[in-house]
């Protein structure tokens, strides 16, 4: 495994109307964009809505699926102490319902030199210009998204972590600076 792991979720609908969001399939790729881990997920809930022209993901597929409490726990021993790469991380975080560090997160919704105007652009967009890449041309395909955020993350990798980094110094000098003031 790589220091780096791009990570992207597809969703399915349940309960009632299916307007309700569960996990479906998860993906890890590592920096090479080689898949670590690709699973189908069968939701606690009973699916309703497979979202196939979006998640890509069909009524066969569960057949294959692993429960809920397998994927959370091997995903979180994949991502602990690890970058964690990829766009909209909270949504794919929330699904899973883990967290991970602030500090190793690279989400690629939030890098600032990717915003247009302050506004977050979708990984198609931000694929389309800045890789000359074309996806989600129809069904998502969680590989091919976590590789997108992961080459869009490795072509800014230096620039992006020396704003961590200078991020990270001014907030240390930032809290001594406040301690010293304070009677």
């Amino acid at each position: 495994l790589t220091n780096e792991i791009a990570m992207d979720c597809e969703m399915v609908g349940v309960s009632s109307g299916g307007n309700k969001s569960a996990l479906g399939r998860v993906t890890l790729v590592n920096t090479w964009g080689n898949v670590v881990y690709d699973e189908f997920v069968r939701p606690v809930e009973r699916v309703v809505d497979f979202r196939t022209e979006i998640s890509g993901i069909r009524p066969r597929d569960m057949r294959k699926a692993k429960d809920f409490q397998d994927v959370q726990m091997k995903v979180m021993e994949l991502i602990n102490g690890r970058i964690l790469v990829g766009h909209a991380l909270h949504n794919d975080l929330k699904a899973l319902l883990l967290s991970h560090p602030k500090k190793d997160i690279r989400d690629t919704s939030e890098y600032q030199p990717f915003l247009k105007e302050g506004r977050k652009r979708s990984l198609r967009v931000l694929a389309d210009e800045f890789l000359s890449v074309n996806i989600q041309d129809g069904e998502h395909c969680p590989i091919e998204d976590a590789r997108a955020a992961m080459l869009l993350y490795q072509r800014n990798k230096r620039v992006w972590e020396k704003s961590i980094k200078d991020h990270f110094k001014f907030s240390i000098k930032r809290k001594k600076f406040n301690r010293k003031r304070k009677p």
